[in-house]
């Protein structure tokens, strides 16, 4: 009797301690995604896209931000069930190719846990339907979706392998399931019904709405406006209509990088943002740094001994050398300014504008201020 209450009590604690662990991995009420989620959702978006040269950067910026190898052959075995074979099996030999390369650089990844193997006990339709019971938070006895009823051996498809096979093996969460989900419907585009559902799901396993938010941010980086604002129209559903999705033009959220600090400088009108990206040292004569404006913002007349290039990253703005008209400028264009000519650059009026200012040439002398550029001067 004694051994078999002491087996009770081991039973308890152990599961009391996968719960925790279980609850711990959902993050209940956090306010933006880790970096690792998005990682995973930048790889599960791209892998159903089939762009396969930006995958490669996907799968190297996950692994350097710590994914494991297994949790991101999970990932791309999970997208399949939403995108096909075809882009998944693309996705894993791409993912080979990856890690060939940093195997042959000497960069050692971690392999991570390897998943459980699928259950055995009972009948594997009665599991997939419980588990998806849980995601939904509601019973299945409802009535059956009319594709169900116009053909059963889908649904038979969808419990026994969907929701038995893949989502019972414990490599991913399955809040991390739903992200990679969510990311693949977003990039096939025209499967709205079916990402309403599952952005429902999101908050039932615990996703919050600032990171449904922020998984939209995270869609417009990776794969565009036009994907993100899709997704942003379904999820203005999901959370209702008072419900604020912040739009990539606005207050420069949707910058490529950080916005970083406010600059506190008299050679500029108007709030404006530095994020320094490098300061040059003794091997790279350069600097460079993400440079966000307001709308109306911009710098004074200025000139660079050493030269300056101009990454325009997002948003729309103006460049003017003296003595030649205003240019407007957008997102994805390079501007070179040679060394010593007078010029300034700033925001559009009406839009945000971010990009890199690269300083060539550092051994030549720092830039040179001079005087304001007079409203007149702006709105020419």
């Amino acid at each position: 009797m004694r051994n078999i209450k002491k087996a009770l009590l081991i039973a308890f604690f152990a599961s009391v301690c996968c719960l925790g662990s279980l609850l711990a991995q959902q993050e209940p009420g956090a306010t933006a995604l880790s970096e690792q989620q998005k990682k995973l959702i930048a790889i599960a978006a791209q892998t159903a896209k089939g762009d396969l040269n930006n995958l490669k950067i996907e799968l190297n910026k996950g692994l350097d931000a710590g994914l494991s190898i297994l949790k991101i052959k999970e990932c791309i075995i999970h997208a399949y069930a939403y995108c096909g074979f075809p882009r998944s099996i693309r996705g894993l030999q791409t993912f080979i190719e990856v890690l060939d390369d940093r195997k042959s650089r000497g960069v050692a990844d971690v392999m991570g846990v390897a998943a459980s193997p699928a259950k055995q006990n009972g009948s594997k339709y009665e599991r997939g339907k419980a588990i998806l019971d849980e995601l939904v938070n509601a019973p299945q006895g409802r009535p059956q979706p009319g594709y169900a009823v116009f053909a059963p051996v889908v649904d038979t498809f969808l419990k026994e392998h969907l929701f038995a096979d893949l989502f019972e093996r414990n490599a991913l969460t399955y809040s991390e399931r739903e992200l990679i989900t969510i990311s693949v419907l977003s990039a096939i585009g025209g499967a709205e019904p079916m990402l309403r559902s599952h952005l429902i799901i999101c908050q039932n396993v615990g996703l919050s709405s600032e990171q449904l938010i922020d998984f939209i941010q995270t869609i417009h980086v990776v794969l565009g406006k036009n994907e993100a604002d899709k997704a942003a129209s379904v999820l203005n559903e999901v959370l209702g209509k008072t419900a604020i999705i912040i739009k990539p033009e606005e207050e420069g959220v949707m910058a490529f990088l950080p916005k970083g600090e406010k600059v506190n400088s008299p050679h500029f009108t108007g709030n404006v943002w530095l994020h320094m990206l490098h300061n040059t040292d003794t091997i790279y004569n350069i600097n460079a740094g993400n440079v966000t404006f307001e709308p109306g913002a911009r710098t004074h007349w200025h000139t660079h001994p050493g030269g300056q290039i101009l990454l325009v990253t997002s948003g729309s703005g103006r460049y003017q050398e003296f003595g030649k008209p205003v240019m407007k400028i957008q997102k994805g264009d390079v501007i070179k300014c040679d060394p010593h000519v007078k010029h300034w650059h700033g925001a559009a009026p009406d839009s945000t504008m971010s990009h890199i200012a690269i300083g060539t040439n550092q051994n030549r002398g720092a830039v040179k201020w001079l005087e304001p550029v007079s409203e007149a001067e702006y709105r020419q």
